[in-house]
């Protein structure tokens, strides 16, 4: 690669994927001022429902939808004090007794580019048959969706919607995961995350135009077969989305697998060969650090010279070589560096599938794989 990352070559079959890859700073900004605009609405949706003390609440999403929630899970779940799960609509439509077992008051957050996918009205609904007392937040990218013509103007729900810029119109999710990721933890995160918004569109920023560009390419020079990706807490949520951005945008090229830092040395470390790169996310909370900091010296050992990246917000206690910094400020929850950090993933992405000869705006031509999923028939449920 010879050309900055977000600059292919005319006729590459990658304007929107480019194009909603840089966007992003612009649209957090954007988000910001959505939900500040919402906030007394938000407020007073969500205050009687978070007063309930044995609320569940429930994250909820398909594929990169639902990686939304597991990055969010633990840290709603340490500020809200309430039980946070992240549970896909995947699961939900397929086992909805299963993940609906606790009758107990539920808050559904519902992450949807576009609310037409099959599962995502099947779990609100399955959600409301299940259990006798349900809310709902909708955060999704288009207002024309079946899932937000559903609950708009429903008094257990609340839909938020995301810029319009959002709902990407290229195969793979970008914009539309940060958005509504920011979204949700600006939503129902501490108010601590509503003055952070400008910074980390300051740091993705600085990603975008090009301060990456060099490192990326380096790594891709080495022409993986295999990438994994490695995070802990909400990092590992991370983990999942960025790998399967790559196994996306790829076309399925590059094997791309996902774990948590500890979990990787439990059987999914076999996957390494000398043709494997690994990146790891390295948390900002000081005693998750340390794990994540012992899984890149033990990787560094064992795997050629430059084929492991860690991605921090910080080089304290990293090698001098191979550190991608995200530039954060000082603090920033994981939830947050997130937001920056997987930026740094849909370059290495978008790259990998350019350096393949795959168009990333539509790296399934032949239509096996849907950028709204199709197919799905959803069996009516006994009871609902």
């Amino acid at each position: 690669m010879n050309t900055p990352v977000l600059t292919p070559p005319q006729g590459a079959g990658a304007e929107h994927t480019v194009a909603e890859i840089a966007q992003q700073p612009a649209l957090w900004r954007e988000v910001g001022r959505i939900v500040a605009g919402q906030r007394t609405a938000l407020d007073a949706f969500l205050a009687p429902v978070l007063a309930a003390e044995d609320l569940r609440v429930v994250l909820t999403g398909a594929g990169t939808s639902g990686f939304a929630g597991d990055v969010l899970r633990t840290a709603l779940a340490r500020h809200l004090g309430r039980r946070v799960d992240a549970v896909h609509t995947t699961d939900i439509v397929a086992d909805p007794r299963g993940c609906f077992a606790e009758d107990v008051p539920t808050l559904l957050v519902s992450f949807a580019r576009s609310g037409d996918s099959p599962e995502s009205t099947a779990a609100t609904a399955l959600a409301d048959g299940c259990l006798s007392r349900t809310h709902h937040l909708v955060i999704t990218c288009n207002a024309e969706g079946a899932l937000a013509r559903a609950h708009g103007g429903q008094s257990a729900s609340h839909v938020l919607l995301m810029p319009a810029a959002s709902n990407d119109q290229g195969f793979a999710m970008t914009s539309s995961f940060t958005c509504m990721l920011l979204a949700a933890l600006l939503a129902l995160g501490p108010s601590s995350a509503r003055s952070a918004v400008g910074a980390l569109a300051d740091a993705a920023e600085r990603i975008t135009t090009g301060a990456l560009d060099a490192p990326v390419e380096k790594l891709l020079a080495r022409e993986p077969e295999r990438l994994v990706y490695l995070g802990s807490g909400p990092l590992r949520g991370l983990a999942g989305e960025s790998a399967l951005k790559l196994l996306e945008l790829t076309g399925g090229r590059v094997v791309a697998h996902a774990d948590s830092t500890l979990g990787f040395r439990h059987g999914p470390k076999a996957i390494l060969d000398d043709r494997t790169a690994v990146i790891v996310f390295v948390s900002e909370d000081a005693y998750t650090r340390q794990y994540d900091l012992d899984i890149v010296a033990e990787l560094r050992a064992a795997l050629p010279d430059g084929a492991v990246v860690a991605v921090s917000a910080r080089p304290d206690g990293l090698p001098e070589d191979g550190v991608w910094l995200v530039p954060v400020p000082a603090g920033t929850e994981d939830a947050a560096f997130a937001l920056p950090a997987v930026v740094c993933a849909q370059l290495v992405a978008l790259g990998a599938s350019l350096a393949r000869g795959v168009r990333p705006d539509n790296p399934f031509p032949s239509g096996e794989v849907n950028r709204v999923v199709r197919g799905v028939n959803v069996h009516p449920y006994p009871g609902n």
